[in-house]
C-alpha cells in the first residue's frame, strides 16, 4: 500500500507484477500511474482524489475566512508529482478570487525557514499547504512557522488543524485508508488490480480551529462554522 504519488512511482519502478494499492493519490491518470479510473490496467489501483474541484474549494473557503487577503502563498514540494497540477488549479482559483498567488518551494525541513521568510517578504496574507507526505512529516514545524509569521493557513489534511493549524478541507484520511484496505482484501482474494476501478472520495471534511482563529484576530463567518464538520475550540 502506497500513499502519495512519488511512493507509487517508486513502487512501480521496483515491480510491474506485484499489486500496488495507492491511497489518496491526486490525479493518478494525469500522473501516468493508471490508464484510466474505470480500468486502471497494469498492477496499480486504489483510492484517489481529483485536485481540480478540491483546490478551488479550499481557496474559496480560505478567502471566506480571510476576506481582505490580496496575496496568497502556496507551499509546494518539487518532488511531489501532483503539485504541478495543484499549482495550475490554484492559479485558476486565485484568479477567480482576485488574489495574487506566490508559489514557494520546500523539499524538506531544511527549506521551511527560507520558505516562510520568502512568504513574509512577499507580504502574503494567507497560506495554502496542499496534501504532501513530506509536509505531513513536518507539520508541527509548518504550523509553528505559520503561527510565528501570523499566516492564516488552509491545509489539505485535518491533522494540521488538530495540532494548531487554522483550517483544513479535504478527503477523510481514515476513509481513504479503509478503502485501500478493502482493495488489499479483494486482491488477496484473487482480483487483478488492473480490473478494479480507482475509487474517488465520497466524504470531504471541513475542520476549523477556533482557538487559532482568535489568536490571529480572525472572525470566522457563522455560515462556515455551521457547515464545518468539526470546530476545535
Amino acid at each position: 500500500m502506497a500513499p502519495a504519488a512519488q511512493n507509487v512511482v517508486a513502487a512501480i519502478q521496483a515491480t510491474r507484477t506485484i499489486p500496488i494499492v495507492m491511497v489518496s493519490v491526486a490525479a493518478p491518470v494525469g500522473n501516468g500511474l493508471v490508464a484510466s479510473l474505470a480500468r486502471p490496467g497494469g498492477n496499480v489501483t486504489g483510492t484517489s482524489f481529483l485536485t481540480s474541484a478540491m483546490v478551488g474549494k479550499q481557496l474559496d473557503l480560505l478567502k471566506q475566512i480571510t476576506p481582505h487577503m490580496s496575496r496568497l502563498a502556496i507551499l509546494l514540494n518539487p518532488a511531489n508529482l501532483g503539485h504541478p497540477l495543484t499549482l495550475e488549479e490554484a492559479k485558476v482559483a486565485a484568479q477567480s478570487l482576485g488574489v495574487q498567488l506566490r508559489a514557494v518551494e520546500a523539499r524538506g525541513p531544511a527549506d521551511l525557514e527560507k520558505a516562510f521568510a520568502a512568504m513574509t517578504r512577499e507580504r502574503a496574507g494567507a497560506l495554502f499547504v496542499p496534501w504532501d507526505g513530506t509536509f505531513l512529516l513536518h507539520m508541527v514545524r509548518i504550523i509553528q512557522l505559520a503561527a510565528k509569521t501570523r499566516l492564516p493557513g488552509m491545509y489539505g489534511q485535518r491533522r494540521y488543524v488538530d495540532l494548531g493549524g487554522l483550517a483544513s478541507y479535504g478527503p477523510s484520511a481514515p476513509e481513504s485508508f479503509r478503502g485501500g484496505a478493502a482493495y488489499v482484501d479483494k486482491i488477496l482474494k484473487g482480483a487483478k488490480p488492473g480490473d478494479l476501478p480507482v475509487e474517488q472520495p465520497t466524504k470531504f471534511e471541513l475542520v476549523i480551529n477556533l482557538k487559532t482563529a482568535k489568536a490571529l484576530g480572525l472572525t470566522i463567518p457563522p455560515s462556515l462554522l455551521q457547515r464545518a464538520d468539526q470546530v476545535i475550540e
